[in-house]
């Protein structure tokens, strides 16, 4: 089981390794490689999920008191999860081989997908805060280089450094905050960092410090702008990033640091405001969205308010439980987002309609996404959404209300823009220029139909308490508020239905449709805020240091090379003039010395 625990990440790894020395261009040799990582990785997490906890340490280095140690700890929380993401980069890595079958740059669009499961894996299953940060940073890198794959695509390199530049502003707290967990309990060690008594004003700025970064990889309010925009790269990546990947991680790391965070009431605070406003405004931008995947983009940025809600009303069970109903249901969206546009040609909703008899099995599996995440019963959606809900209302404090209510109100708004979807996408009149749009190959479609199966029934695991044995909770707590919460449901999907499959319903949202379609002009306030100012202050550095700073050193380097030139000019005559000098000073001393002597 040890082995096996080295070996969840390291297959990954290797295959990442094995991928960037392929020749670009070998497609099907990078595939096969990533592919096999996957599955390797899934098998072992699979096998450990059935077996005790696992843990395994190594002494990298010491730095004074502090110990730096590559360990393992697989418990089922990690286990599950690894799962999950082993699901996920299996499929991704199946369908990039379809969906980028003409890509001449594949093998290290493979490799980097290998890099980017090995890391988030390290992240679930470290047990030292340093190795932990390891996988975080090269995610972050990872992701830059998936988002601007496609460089024929003028908006995906800005995509690329916005993500990146977003998401490492949030790691310069987490890195702090790690620096003061570790400079406090003179540990790397999770477990002890864990165990250690730190004083309040400690834990509060560890724990600030530390959301900062979460808030940057899981897309948290103010940091989420990066993750529509991150649409630019290639849909299998969109599903990769906004599943159990990246985004996931920020919910991860708040949960198995809990006990820390939990301790903090500052903490506890800024993560219920901040899950409330997220949820709310992803809902909102998705509702006027009209392109395809910002559509789900934007339902992601909502459903990670749930799962951090869910923290905030001190339930890490329940943010697990839909963290991993989230990743089913929402990698299946996605991939048969791109289904749809490969399909059409197009990732505009506008150009899609009518694709229900056209494309049946992306009709089908698309319908158990959209259930899922609008939480109808039975899919996993229903159990992990409703159980957020319930956990809220019973959190003591106002943090839980303020949770409850916003989730209440996402319900409905969720509901609205999923059935607009849905009904924009596979009813009424074909709208698209395609000829003749289709189901996708074999390799396309397969992992639609296997992701397909948690998207529908992995919300039955919560039934006998099995999945809550593992993450620690009791998962199955509903009550008569799931009543009105699949009442706020309905009535969303009946206002979204009006004349959806004929014209766009959100030409009912009125003056708040520009508000919500420009993100409530977010980035266009940050531009003002942020960005121009940003670039006015380094404009005044350049000048400065190019003007001044740089001046002064050349311009004394100039004067003394003029002084020294002006020096010897002066020193410097022809020989006539030396001559002349020397015979005039002779003819002086001699009239002197006459002179001396006529007057004696």
């Amino acid at each position: 089981m040890t082995g096996l625990a080295w070996l969840l990440p390291g297959a990954p790894l290797l295959a990442a390794l094995i991928g960037f020395f392929l020749p670009p261009a070998a497609r099907r040799p990078a595939a096969l490689v990533g592919s096999l990582g996957a599955l390797i990785a899934l098998g072992c997490a699979v096998a450990l999920l059935l077996r005790d906890p696992v843990a395994a340490h190594v002494k990298l280095a010491s730095f004074g008191a502090l110990d730096v140690t590559l360990g393992v700890s697989v418990t089922a929380i990690a286990a599950v999860v690894a799962v999950a993401v082993g699901v996920v980069a299996l499929a991704v890595q199946v369908y990039s081989a379809a969906y980028l079958h003409d890509d001449t740059n594949y093998a290290p669009y493979a490799a980097q997908i290998s890099l980017f499961t090995a890391a988030m894996l390290t992240v679930v299953v470290a047990d030292d805060l340093l190795v932990l940060l390891v996988g975080w940073e090269v995610m972050g890198a990872c992701s830059y280089l998936l988002i601007a794959h496609d460089r024929s695509l003028p908006e995906a390199p800005a995509a690329a450094v916005k993500a990146f530049l977003v998401t490492r502003v949030g790691d310069v707290g987490f890195l702090l905050g790690i620096a003061v967990l570790a400079v406090n309990a003179k540990t790397l060690d999770i477990g002890k960092v864990l165990a250690h008594h730190y004083s309040p004003g400690v834990l509060t700025a560890a724990t600030l410090l530390l959301l900062a970064g979460v808030f940057g990889k899981s897309a948290q309010f103010p940091f989420h702008s990066w993750l529509p925009d991150a649409m630019a790269g290639p849909t299998p990546i969109s599903a990769l990033i906004h599943a159990a990947t990246m985004v996931a991680a920020g919910v991860y790391v708040v949960a198995r640091l809990y006990p820390l965070f939990g301790a903090s009431h500052t903490a506890m605070a800024v993560l219920a405001v901040a899950a409330a406003i997220t949820m709310l405004w992803g809902a909102c931008c998705a509702m006027a969205a009209t392109d395809i995947k910002k559509v789900l983009a934007w339902s992601t940025v909502s459903q990670l308010g749930y799962m951090t809600g869910a923290l905030a009303a001190g339930s890490p069970p329940a943010a697990l439980f839909h963290l991993l109903s989230h990743a089913g249901f929402k990698a299946l969206l996605f991939l048969c987002a791109g289904a749809v546009i490969h399909a059409t040609g197009s990732n505009r909703i506008d150009d899609a309609g009518g694709l229900r008899t056209r494309m049946p099995v992306t009709f089908w599996t698309m319908t158990i996404g959209l259930a899922a995440l609008v939480g109808l019963p039975p899919v996993s959606g229903f159990w992990s959404k409703e159980n957020v809900l319930v956990q809220a209302e019973h959190a003591e404090g106002w943090q839980g209300r303020l949770i409850f209510i916003a989730g209440m109100v996402t319900v409905a708004l969720t509901a609205w823009y999923s059935t607009r979807l849905w009904l924009r996408t596979f009813f009424g009149h074909y709208r698209g220029e395609a000829a003749k749009p289709h189901d996708p190959p074999a390799l396309m479609r397969g992992p639609l139909l296997v992701l397909a199966v948690p998207a529908a029934l992995f919300g039955l695991l919560a039934l006998g308490n099995w999945l809550g044995h593992r993450l620690g909770g009791d998962l199955l707590d509903l009550n008569k508020m799931t009543l009105v919460a699949l009442f706020l449901t309905g009535i969303g999907a009946v206002a979204a239905s009006a004349g959806a499959s004929h014209s766009d319903p959100a030409r009912f949202l009125g003056p708040l449709r520009p508000l919500f379609a420009n993100a409530f002009y977010f980035d266009t306030v940050q531009d003002y805020v942020v960005v121009k100012p940003v670039r006015a202050l380094a404009r005044a550095i350049g000048f400065l240091d190019a003007r001044v700073v740089d001046g002064a050193v050349e311009g004394t380097g100039t004067g003394s090379n003029r002084i020294g030139a002006l020096v010897n000019r002066l020193n410097a005559p022809g020989l006539p003039r030396y001559a002349t000098a020397a015979l005039a000073g002779v003819l002086l001393i001699a009239v002197a010395a006459l002179a001396t002597e006529v007057l004696r």
